[in-house]
């Protein structure tokens, strides 16, 4: 029983191998032909790209099951639907709306916003292990700190007490007016942003 947990046949480790091969370059052609977008971490969609090719990657290359066939071509399915999905964020901003999460504004100077806390389920202590992690040292470094669509949070910070943002880096940010009653607000580009808007 020991065996079976530790060893396997010496014929199986050729096919590893040359499944790993294969699959590995097949990813690589993927990923050129659909661009590295395939791979980024823009949206939840591009996340559970990311998860499912490397599920798919590791079935493949550890167990006859599924076949190497069956597993080249869920994955090329992958690839052209995260392909299709990527024109359709980018030529419909409607479509974009619809499937992508709105990044949330958790900070602002020293103010936790404890609606979008509990929207994005984070905790004050996420935020203050975010904000050690970025070498923010004060409340008044702190200018903005963003959930992002990825969900990665984002800390901007800056012992520059004149430092401005710029406003339209928030414009699809759920509690961005927050930052717009605050000197630290570039005006112009915040009319700009709401002109556009």
């Amino acid at each position: 029983m020991f065996e079976k947990w530790v060893t396997s046949q010496w014929t199986e480790i050729p096919m590893v191998l040359l499944s790993c091969f294969i699959t590995y370059t097949v990813i690589i052609a993927y990923t050129r032909f659909t661009g590295l977008r395939s791979f980024s971490k823009m949206s939840a969609g591009d996340f559970a790209m990311t998860l499912a090719v490397g599920s798919i990657f590791a079935s493949t290359i550890s167990s006859a099951n599924p076949t190497l066939v069956i597993s080249l071509t869920a994955m090329a399915t992958l690839f052209v639907g995260q392909w299709l999905l990527a024109i359709s964020r980018k030529k419909f901003h409607w479509f974009s709306r619809l499937i992508d999460n709105q990044p949330l504004l958790l900070m602002h100077g020293g103010s936790m916003v404890e609606e979008n806390l509990r929207k994005a389920n984070v905790t004050r202590t996420d935020v203050y292990g975010k904000l050690r992690a970025a070498n923010a040292l004060n409340y008044e470094h702190v200018l903005a700190v963003v959930f992002e669509t990825t969900g990665d949070i984002s800390v901007l910070h800056s012992e520059d007490p004149d430092v401005k943002l710029e406003a339209e880096f928030f414009e699809n940010v759920v509690g961005a007016e927050l930052l717009y009653h605050s000197d630290n607000v570039n005006v112009n580009t915040r009319e700009r942003a709401a002109a556009a808007s």
